[in-house]
């Protein structure tokens, strides 16, 4: 089981000018890494990570960020699972599912169990910073 791996205390808050604060929530190691690596300069601040349903689920209601970045497929489940767990606690907390798994079925399931956007990991990565930041201005503390 991979362990989740937490950044500091956020717990949401989002003040004017302070960072936006992301849970990455994917099974590859290396995914996460250049996630973090690619919205660090952008006042986006990872506060965790984890790759199992059980541990994303965990780790995002211990540090309750703005947003989560949701791959489909997780070690040993999906992201729908995380999804839906969280939301029914923390309705609050921002969904962005980021997946190489994109098709019309993928977008439809998520997008209707409250994802606030989809984004297709080989054609939509660019987005993905100025994503983060426009669903975070509906995340409440």
């Amino acid at each position: 089981m991979a362990a989740v791996q937490f950044s500091g205390d956020s717990h949401g808050m989002l003040q004017r000018g302070s960072p936006v604060t992301v849970f990455l929530a994917d099974d590859s190691t290396a995914i996460r890494q250049r996630v973090s690596a690619m919205l660090a300069p952008r006042a986006i601040r990872i506060v965790g990570e984890a790759a199992t349903p059980q541990a994303c689920i965990e780790g995002i209601l211990a540090t309750r960020p703005a947003v989560v970045v949701l791959d489909v497929q997780l070690e040993g489940g999906t992201g729908l699972q995380v999804l839906r767990a969280v939301h029914l606690t923390a309705p609050q907390i921002a969904f962005i599912v980021f997946s190489n798994h994109s098709g019309p079925a993928y977008r439809k399931r998520y997008l209707s169990a409250g994802a606030m956007h989809f984004l297709d990991k080989s054609t939509e990565v660019d987005q993905l910073a100025s994503v983060i930041k426009k669903v975070s201005q509906y995340a409440k503390p």
